[in-house]
């Protein structure tokens, strides 16, 4: 019942915001040039996908996004194992890790997109330094919260290093990782459609870009909405992974962010 309450109460926000919106462009109190109007985003969004015109790009911005997350993930979760476990090298890498981690992405882009053109490579790599970072970090803390009795005791029963890293680093940093992979979703996004608003030929960012170019708010809106919308399921999809393969969790532990 709780939990039916919560829903009830964030659709009657959602509506109610949208409602003011609409009465208050319909009412002239602010202009539909610059902010449209949620049944005209509406249309749009609906015309998109009845005339098909938005699938190629949907398709464009999800393979990007997939090979963002995949390869940023991967490469910071395993980042994070290698440096947390061997504390010598990370002392070596930490002021490189740092520097890299302070460059704003944004300024990367021009120079991705000059090295691997306007389509998908460039956008990947971008976004693969936004990732990266978000699941190295919760990883290599997962890694030393791992409690100093536990591995004491496994190493006392005689547990090697393949058998630390599986029983006992790995379901300690697991609570972490799952958390940024939440958070993973989002910056995959991100990097996909910043470096497609910047410089591509298809594409949800491309969209939106293309509707900027003209002053079309209203497609500016209906980009933003779609991208929130899918955003929102997959990262539905992963919670809903992530309940699967922690069952073992205690009630109430949380992720760690």
């Amino acid at each position: 019942m709780q939990g039916l309450r919560v829903r009830l109460w964030q659709t009657g926000l959602f509506l109610g915001f949208l409602g003011l919106w609409e009465g208050a462009s319909r009412a002239r109190w602010i202009d539909s040039f610059f902010f449209s109007r949620p049944s005209e985003v509406a249309q749009r969004v609906f015309r998109w996908f009845a005339e098909g015109e938005i699938y190629r790009h949907l398709w464009i911005t999800s393979l990007e996004m997939l090979l963002t997350f995949l390869i940023g993930t991967l490469l910071g979760v395993v980042m994070g194992l290698w440096l947390a476990l061997f504390p010598g090298v990370s002392a070596v890498l930490d002021p490189y890790i740092k520097a890299l981690n302070a460059i704003p992405r944004i300024v990367l882009a021009p120079i991705f997109t000059l090295w691997f053109g306007l389509g998908v490579l460039s956008k990947v790599a971008l976004g693969v330094t936004l990732v990266f970072f978000v699941a190295f970090f919760n990883t290599y803390q997962g890694v030393k919260e791992v409690s100093p009795v536990v591995l004491a005791n496994a190493r006392l029963l005689g547990a090697g290093g393949g058998q630390l890293l599986r029983h006992v680093y790995l379901p300690s940093a697991a609570s972490w990782i799952f958390s940024s992979l939440r958070t993973s979703i989002g910056f995959a996004v991100i990097g996909a459609v910043v470096g497609e608003y910047l410089g591509a030929a298809a594409g949800l960012g491309y969209l939106i870009a293309q509707a900027e170019g003209v002053f079309d708010t209203t497609g500016v809106f209906a980009g933003m909405v779609v991208l929130m919308v899918f955003v929102l399921i997959l990262d539905a999809l992963v919670g809903t992974v992530e309940r699967r393969l922690l069952v073992w969790r205690p009630r109430g532990e949380g992720g760690k962010g």
